[in-house]
């Protein structure tokens, strides 16, 4: 290996290293190029991994014990003179931004790519694929961080000292853990991305070290006799209050339809006295029996020349788009501020909210004494062994139909 230390005149230093921070899944350590100007220090990935006893620190070098040892010596000293060449070419101008460039390839007058300006174009690409949903959340995490920061930021700013404090920042702020989450978990994603894009080298990943907490959500599910108990309340016709209380029961007597898929119901989705639809969170098709209570609450709610069978979606706007999505999001806040005094008028224990109804029919369903595996096919879901359950037939039609008419009549 050449110069093991070495300082040019505007004091960058190069130095070859066994990265012995963490192992990866094999065992074996990366190689790393640690460059040095004046207090900051980079790091470049080298491409070659290593088990400790083959490297020698004091002649960073592979020692002659390792099969492959001649090869390896020959690819990092390569590597080595590619950077020791690029540091000696920028002279005066030399930096860390304008020595990555030039090691990557792209003009040096090209401004590194930040964190924001690539999570831009990772979420337009959402966007365009009609991934609305995880493109908004995304969108939230980066502007929520940029906020943080005050400004974009490189990803090698974006390291763990800014996450733990950001995360601090976030906590003390109000925030609950799974909130926290989201966050962290959309900022992680679009930083392996990054990585994958090689927009940055992966000896900058910050989160090995951090840890992404998240807390079950409490299932507060209510009970028959509250069903019924909302059934009897007074609400005038028409109002925000009742077309509240509508979205909630008709959720229900669907055998706990989502809100999203609730608001994209179509004439063309009743067929043969049943609802057929396709969950948009899971792309899996349903066939739901379209029972009497259900039928009463749509021929209600029917608003004459729409496209939908609910109010909610106005007839023009896209599916899928940021527009709809912000619709629906903005219909299920109003819903929830209405079930909740809804639920205090009722004298409820605890307020119901949009989901409530989907976890109340499965509750309710168990307590009927219906075997798990029947309600999870009735809310498509899978119940025990994945790999079990590919040979496993699904319940008849008539089996999940008898419960269902079971658990909604009062």
């Amino acid at each position: 290996m050449a110069d093991q230390d070495h300082k040019s005149s505007f004091m960058a230093n190069i130095k070859t290293l066994l990265d012995l921070r963490r192992a990866k899944s094999d065992g074996t350590f990366n190689i790393i190029f640690r460059i040095t100007d004046f207090k900051k220090v980079y790091t470049f990935n080298s491409g070659v991994s290593l088990q400790q006893n083959y490297w020698d620190e004091k002649k960073g070098q592979v020692v002659k014990s390792h099969p492959n040892s001649k090869l390896l010596n020959i690819k990092l000293s390569k590597h080595y003179f590619k950077i020791e060449q690029a540091i000696l070419t920028l002279d005066d101008e030399f930096s860390i931004e304008k020595l990555k460039a030039m090691l990557s390839g792209k003009p040096q007058d090209e401004a590194p790519e930040t964190f924001q300006v690539f999570a831009d174009k990772i979420i337009q690409q959402m966007m365009e694929a009609n991934r609305v949903g995880n493109a908004l959340v995304y969108q939230t995490a980066v502007n929520r961080l940029i906020t943080y920061c005050g400004k974009d930021v490189s990803f090698e700013e974006v390291n763990y000292k800014l996450l733990d404090q950001f995360s601090y920042h976030l906590t003390t702020s109000g925030l609950k853990i799974n909130s926290v989450s989201n966050y962290f978990r959309s900022i992680r994603a679009i930083y392996n991305k990054a990585i994958k894009m090689k927009v940055v080298d992966r000896s900058f990943y910050p989160f090995h070290d951090i840890s992404i907490k998240s807390e079950k959500t409490a299932k507060r599910a209510i009970l028959k006799d509250d069903i019924a108990k909302l059934l009897q309340i007074h609400v005038e016709k028409n109002s925000t209050c009742w077309k509240s209380l509508n979205y909630f029961m008709l959720s229900f007597f669907l055998r706990g339809i989502s809100f999203t898929d609730l608001a994209y119901l179509k004439h063309s989705n009743i067929i043969d006295g049943r609802i057929e639809y396709k969950r948009r969170k899971t792309h899996k098709n349903y066939s739901v029996k379209l029972f009497p209570e259900a039928e009463s609450i749509i021929n209600q709610m029917r608003a004459p020349g729409s496209n939908y069978l609910l109010p909610i979606i106005p007839n023009g706007v896209t599916e899928d788009s940021i527009r709809a999505k912000r619709i629906i999001q903005q219909c299920i806040k109003t819903t929830n501020k209405y079930l909740k005094k809804l639920s205090a008028e009722c004298g409820l224990l605890n307020s119901i909210q949009t989901y409530t109804s989907r976890h109340s029919f499965a509750t309710i369903a168990k307590r009927m004494g219906y075997s798990n595996e029947l309600v999870a096919e009735s809310l498509g879901h899978e119940y025990g062994n994945k790999i079990t359950n590919i040979y496993l037939d699904s319940f008849e039609v008539d089996v999940l139909d008898a419960m269902h008419q079971h658990v909604i009549k009062m």
